[in-house]
This record gives C-alpha cells, sequence and structure tokens, in this order.
C-alpha cells in the first residue's frame, strides 16, 4: 500500500470541525447576497445557512456552519471582511 500526497491524512480530517459564523452585512439583501455568493465561492462545505434581512433594520445577519480547520478559520473570516457590505464575522 502507497500513501500520496493528494489524500487526506488522518489528523487533518479529524481537524475539520463544523464551525458557525455570525456575519453581520450592510446593503440590505444585496449584502446578504455578495455573502452567500463569496460562500459559494470560497470552496468549504457549507452545512448551514440562515439569513435575516428586515425592513427598516440597517444591517442583516447571515448565519452559517462551515465545515474548516482552525488555521482555515481565520482565513475564511479575514477573506469574508475584506468584502464591502461586511460589517463584522464573529465565530458563534
Amino acid at each position: 500500500m502507497s500513501i500520496t500526497l493528494d489524500q487526506p491524512r488522518t489528523s487533518d480530517i479529524a481537524a475539520r470541525i463544523l464551525r458557525r459564523h455570525t456575519i453581520i452585512a450592510s446593503d440590505g439583501m444585496n449584502g446578504a447576497l455578495c455573502v452567500a455568493a463569496e460562500l459559494q465561492s470560497c470552496g468549504h462545505l457549507v452545512r448551514e445557512f440562515a439569513v435575516d434581512v428586515r425592513e427598516g433594520v440597517t444591517y442583516s445577519t447571515v448565519t452559517c456552519t462551515v465545515s474548516m480547520t482552525a488555521f482555515e478559520a481565520d482565513a475564511f473570516a479575514s477573506q469574508l471582511r475584506a468584502l464591502a457590505p461586511v460589517v463584522s464575522v464573529d465565530p458563534y
């Protein structure tokens, strides 16, 4: 049996857990859709996704649960904070 580098190591699989994030975005539905598009293109497995957009409220809330390692979680939050409508990204 041979082990190749493109196969996931057991330690990588064990370190990958579901991490919940709450993302606050401005610009109503457009801001939430911008966050959704970024989540779709980021390459992580999104297990749960919920959006709360309300009339008369300045910010919308996107809550998602994403499978990733602790290292990926830091990069994920930075990537989302770079989006113009994103006000904050908080681990749940």
